[in-house]
């Protein structure tokens, strides 16, 4: 997807059992809800992901559906899971790929990508719904000028668990004993789990920097309960487990370990220095990005007036003056 101006999550005051509550606030997108997660004030980082939406769950009408028009990245991945509907991914590598629930699409924008997400025009022809993530996940200094490249996992391919009222699919990384198949540019976990009522998940070993995303139910972490909608941000080292509540609960669980140094944020580029940054922006509007095949007609321009540069950091490391 492409940056939206979003106000920054609210953090409320967390209990003893976590480090952090991000509490995401609704925007709009063309009709379309979206609650963005990361990056917060807060916390602006967990392992190496640098960006969370939550897109719906929403329905379009007959005729209408997803339109982001084609727009660039860089020094980063982008990774879509779905839980409903589709989107219609092409990209300037020639990639063309309806994404369904439960698969994963990771683009690697590397030094640089462009890419569009639509609703396939024969969805349209009826009411058609969308729901799910988009993650970014920052690429390490040694990566973000490598090329650009795109893969497709469906979802029968990705390793999945059920024990004790705990179905869970791993989408990316290495945790509880999993291995995907998706090539990561650093050591992370990306998993999707849904919690039977009194179901108990544990967080994983072996990360540095952990957090979950309530997505559906509740859930009670040191005797401290969590509705929908929040991201729990743990301290390291912490044993704790995460209990769903009486309904059950569907969370999205994400971490990894800390970036090697600050990040800076414009739009829909991410880089280790302020003058990568701007070299995608003159290259974005010198027109110096490859155009996307069967969406040439269209694109996004900079939004120069609606975006500001910030600096992604660990909340230990201060922020660099942007």
């Amino acid at each position: 997807m492409s940056w939206q101006p979003a106000e920054d999550p609210e953090c409320p005051a967390a209990p003893h059992g976590v480090e952090l509550v991000l509490l995401p606030r609704a925007h709009d997108v063309g009709g379309f809800e979206v609650r963005r997660a990361l990056p917060a004030k807060e916390r602006q980082m967990v392992g190496p992901f640098i960006f969370f939406d939550q897109m719906g769950p929403g329905e379009f009408l007959a005729g209408k559906g997803l339109d982001v028009r084609p727009h660039p990245h860089i020094g980063l991945s982008t990774v879509t899971y779905l839980f409903d509907g589709s989107i219609l991914h092409r990209d300037s590598l020639g990639s063309r790929q309806p994404i369904l629930p439960g698969a994963v699409n990771w683009m690697t924008a590397g030094r640089g990508i462009a890419h569009s997400e639509r609703t396939d025009p024969a969805l349209r022809q009826a009411t058609n719904r969308l729901f799910g993530i988009q993650a970014w996940v920052a690429l390490p200094k040694s990566a973000e000028e490598t090329a650009p490249g795109f893969v497709h996992h469906a979802a029968e391919t990705l390793p999945a668990v059920e024990d004790g009222g705990v179905r869970m699919r791993l989408i990316a990384g290495e945790g509880w004993g999993l291995v995907s198949p998706v090539q990561v540019s650093s050591p992370l976990f990306y998993a999707d789990a849904a919690l039977a009522p009194g179901a108990a998940l544990p967080l994983p070993d072996g990360h540095e920097e952990r957090a979950a995303y309530v997505l559906d139910g509740t859930v009670t972490v040191a005797g401290d309960s969590f509705e929908a909608g929040r991201m729990l941000v743990f301290r390291a080292g912490d044993k704790l487990a995460l209990r769903a509540g009486p309904a059950g609960a569907r969370l999205l669980l994400l971490g990894g370990a800390a970036m090697d140094g600050p990040r800076y944020l414009f739009w829909n580029f991410v880089a280790s220095s302020r003058e990568r940054i701007e070299q995608a922006k003159a290259d974005w509007q010198g027109g110096r990005f490859a155009k996307v095949p069967g969406d040439e007609a269209e694109f996004i321009p900079l939004p120069e007036d609606r975006v500001r540069l910030r600096a992604a950091v660990r909340p230990s490391e201060g922020s660099p003056t942007s």
